[in-house]
């Protein structure tokens, strides 16, 4: 486990390692963040099972997972539940407030190591808000969003942000402009050359 002092993670540092018990295909298995290098991260906390706003979350990303898998990423779900809180969770159907089968991975941090090395856990409440982190492929953090207890992350952001992270590292050269989605235009970061960009929108 990587320790790291208060506040001082930021983007563009190595996202801290850690090992943990996690429920996957309704099986206990040990996962290590540092296995995953070579793939993209997206790395999201939330308070806690069989709460209100963390289900339809959780199933958000295990409905649209096919999308991820498909640009060369995995997604982690966190919090300080137990596996055997997150096990029941996904044997409780949707209806119920359960998550059902999901196809990734929810990892326990039960001694609220991971989101304390993440800074994202509210000392008040003892749980983790609700962090996002991406992580590149050399294990780097290239984004982060914390949001407060009472309201959910967009799919649809994390990806298109994601895409943007995967386009701008595999064109050195370039940069993408707000709101940018795939297929749009970029920016080359010059005073000259972005002229082309400006005059084009």
């Amino acid at each position: 486990m990587t320790h790291h002092t208060e506040g001082c993670l930021r983007v563009g540092q190595p996202a801290p390692d850690f090992t943990a018990t996690s429920v996957v295909d309704q099986e206990f298995k040990t996962i290590k963040l540092s296995d995953y290098r070579g793939k993209y991260v997206i790395l999201f906390f939330y308070p806690l099972d069989f709460t209100f706003v963390c289900p339809t979350e959780i199933t958000a990303f295990s409905d649209r997972y096919a999308e991820f898998q498909q640009i060369n990423t995995e997604v982690l779900g966190v919090s300080v539940d137990s596996e055997f809180s997150h096990l029941a969770w996904i044997q409780s159907d949707r209806k119920s407030g359960g998550v059902g089968d999901l196809n990734y991975p929810l990892v326990s941090d039960l001694k609220k190591e991971i989101s304390t090395a993440y800074n994202v856990l509210d000392p008040d409440a003892g749980v983790a808000l609700r962090g996002l982190f991406i992580i590149d492929k050399e294990g780097i953090i290239q984004h982060s969003t914390i949001n407060n207890l009472s309201f959910g992350r967009s799919v649809d952001e994390t990806l298109r942000t994601l895409q943007a992270i995967q386009y701008v590292q595999s064109h050195p050269d370039e940069v993408c402009p707000a709101g940018w989605q795939p297929g749009d235009q970029t920016m080359v970061p010059d005073p000259v050359k972005s002229k082309t960009y400006f005059a084009s929108v």
